[in-house]
Parts: structure tokens; C-alpha cells; sequence
């Protein structure tokens, strides 16, 4: 910085990235940080008003039964419409909605959106399809999240059995006990609960035995290219097997080649989705498929 105010604000860009970062980090200033910062100012703004003027949809990727071929559910994704930037994924806005604590009312609007979806999918006699819903660490920050989720079940008039929550495992293994009993007080509804992307973190099976979920989903570090790589194989028939054996549903994502598609359901997997299943759609283009 060539002045003292510009030295300041990239020395606290720098310090704020640190942080994110992590604890005992250090963090150089670069130009990217600039970037980032800006990026994070017209995500935040834009986004307050993304959710007021409907430009926030959710999106269904169907989920198979992997021996029965049979549809089993839906995982509702959330996607942003932004009217002069386009289609923005959500790996670019959902942690500036954390950062802000956006992430709160977004993921009560997603809920009652899935909700309304599955009603909506149920009446017009395409089966009652449990939907499931990511739900980010920072939503467990919410007292009244357990009763928000209560009264939209309540309002949508869905069985609480038809909702499926995957939750992050850094969420399970840092739980406190206010997060366990929240836990608790979500199956204690009727709700079933799923940790996702098991096997980017620790996956302690220790800790796991202790939590009430019922059902782990292999990240697509598992799938991706397993037909081509023999050590990747034996590690997920392996977990699939003591999964199994412990009594968890096991769900694969990122399903996208047959090879992939008989492994998995040779090895015992329940459940999958991916591209070649059939990719996230729209609820009019998900009423079509689910038609077909």
C-alpha cells in the first residue's frame, strides 16, 4: 500500500482470509483478495434481494434404488437465477450466505419449497417421493429451527417421513450439546437423517455409532473413475460393507457410467444418483421425467 489506508484495508483482507483459513494461519495480501472481496459485497447484496424477488429455485436429482432400479426419492438442490450474471452455482454463494447468516431464511424458504414440491408431486398421483435437503452447520445456530421445520411439515400437510436432512460432517463430529439435541428433537419428529459427503473428512466410525442418522452418502471422490482404479475399488466396497453391516443406508452420488452403476450395485450399495440416472431439473421438467 502506498498510502496508510490502503495498507490498512489489505492488511485486514488479509486477516479476514487468514481466519477463514483456519486458526494460526498467515496470510501474504495478494490482489486476489481484492477480488474475493468484492465478489463477496455483490454476492451479499445481490443475494438479500435474490430471495425477496424469486430469483432462488430449487432444483430435484432423482435417486435410485441400485437393485430394484425403482425411484426412491429426490435430493433438492439449490440454484440461483441472477438476472444479469445467469446461472450461479451454489459453491460461489452459499458460504457468503453462512458468512452473513442469509443461509437461515434461505434454508427455511428451500424447505418449504421441497415440501410444497412433494405434496404437489403426491396429488397429481406420481408417488409420495422423499425429498432430501442439505442443511448448512450454521442453520443449527437457529433456536427455532426444529419448530420452523415442524410447523412448515405441519402447513405443507406431508408426512414428516418424506423429508430426508443431509447434514456435513464437520457438523456431526464438532456437535455440541445443543446441536445433539436438536438432532434429537428432528428424528423424535419422524424426519430421517443422512450425513453427506462421507469420506472427504475424518469418517469416524466411532463417533458415527453414536448419532442418530441412519443413512451416509459417499462423496464423489468414491465414484469418480472407480472402474479404472483397483485401490479405489477395494476402499469403497469396503465401506459399503461395514456400512451395511452397521445397519446404514448407504446412498452414492456422482453415479455417471454403467461400470460405475454394476459395481456399486454389486457391492451392495441401496441407493445412488448421478448424471447418468439424470441430472438436477426443474419441478415442470421433473413432472415430465417422473411422467415418462
Amino acid at each position: 500500500g502506498c498510502d496508510p489506508q490502503t495498507l490498512m484495508k489489505y492488511a485486514g483482507l488479509a486477516l479476514h482470509k487468514a481466519k477463514a483459513n483456519g486458526k494460526h494461519q498467515v496470510q501474504v495480501f495478494t490482489e486476489a483478495l481484492t477480488a474475493e472481496a468484492s465478489y463477496k459485497l455483490f454476492v451479499e447484496s445481490n443475494l438479500r434481494r435474490a430471495l425477496a424477488q424469486n430469483e432462488l429455485a430449487v432444483h430435484y436429482q432423482p435417486k435410485l434404488c441400485l437393485r430394484s432400479g425403482q425411484l426412491l426419492g429426490l435430493e433438492a438442490l439449490l440454484r440461483w437465477q441472477h438476472p444479469e450474471k445467469g446461472m450461479i452455482r451454489p459453491d460461489r454463494f452459499i458460504s457468503v450466505a453462512e458468512e452473513t447468516g442469509l443461509i437461515v431464511p434461505i434454508g427455511k424458504w428451500v424447505i418449504r419449497e421441497a415440501c410444497r414440491q412433494a405434496r404437489e408431486l403426491a396429488e397429481a398421483g406420481l408417488g409420495e417421493l422423499q425429498i432430501a435437503i442439505n442443511l448448512s452447520p450454521k442453520q443449527f445456530t437457529d433456536p427455532d429451527l426444529v419448530g420452523s421445520i415442524a410447523a412448515i411439515l405441519h402447513e405443507e400437510n406431508i408426512p414428516a417421513s418424506q423429508l430426508e436432512l443431509e447434514l456435513t460432517e464437520s457438523l456431526l463430529l464438532d456437535a455440541t450439546d445443543d446441536t445433539r439435541q436438536q438432532l434429537e428433537r428432528l428424528k423424535s419428529l419422524g424426519l430421517t437423517l443422512a450425513m453427506d459427503d462421507f469420506g472427504t473428512g475424518y469418517s469416524n466410525w466411532t463417533y458415527l455409532r453414536d448419532l442418530p442418522i441412519t443413512a451416509i452418502k459417499l462423496d464423489q471422490s468414491f465414484t469418480r473413475d472407480l472402474a479404472g482404479s483397483p485401490k479405489a475399488q477395494s476402499v469403497t466396497q469396503a465401506v459399503i460393507g461395514l456400512a451395511s453391516q452397521l445397519g446404514y443406508r448407504v446412498v452414492a452420488e456422482g453415479i455417471e457410467t454403467h461400470d460405475t452403476f454394476h459395481l456399486l450395485q454389486a457391492w451392495g450399495c441401496h441407493e445412488g444418483q448421478g448424471y447418468l440416472i439424470a441430472q438436477p431439473m426443474l419441478p415442470e421438467q421433473l413432472e415430465d421425467w417422473l411422467r415418462r
